[in-house]
């Protein structure tokens, strides 16, 4: 059976890392334009949130005119965005499907009316097994 120390996690040396102030200004635009949010920044480049809002308490346009801003839900606005975008990507594709669906059922009907044959199985018809020639068929041996 395996120990408990196994599993347990293994504390890593912190490695000190500096941003320059050129990357943090670039990262405080995305997150006002809301092109990213403070999260993603947060977990991309491995950085704790609060240092992200330190960076934006320094660098952002909107702090230093006294405006409010609201980071975390206005974020959500480009996926939302996008997310709608590809609901009606999706339903054209449902709507060019069913155009299609229709016009082979017609093109069915249609074929069936011209060589007077029942193209379409009907529910429940069993399928033919062959030319009965077989010695399994008849029944002989």
């Amino acid at each position: 059976m395996a120990k408990p120390e196994a599993f347990r996690i293994k504390p890593t040396k912190s490695i000190s890392r500096y941003f320059s102030e050129s990357f943090k200004l670039k990262k405080v635009r995305e997150i006002e334009r809301n092109l990213v949010s403070v999260l993603e920044v947060s977990r991309e480049y491995e950085v704790s949130s609060t240092a992200v809002y330190k960076w934006l308490d320094k660098y952002s346009l909107y702090r230093k005119r006294q405006v409010r801003q609201v980071i975390e839900p206005m974020s959500d606005t480009q996926k939302i965005k996008d997310l709608k975008a590809k609901i009606k990507e999706l339903e054209q594709m449902v709507g060019q499907k069913q155009i299609q669906l229709e016009f082979k059922e017609k093109m069915i009907e249609l074929a069936e009316q011209m060589y007077q044959v029942d193209i379409k199985k009907k529910l429940g018809t069993k399928l033919s097994s062959g030319s009965g020639f077989t010695d399994h068929n008849t029944g002989e041996k």
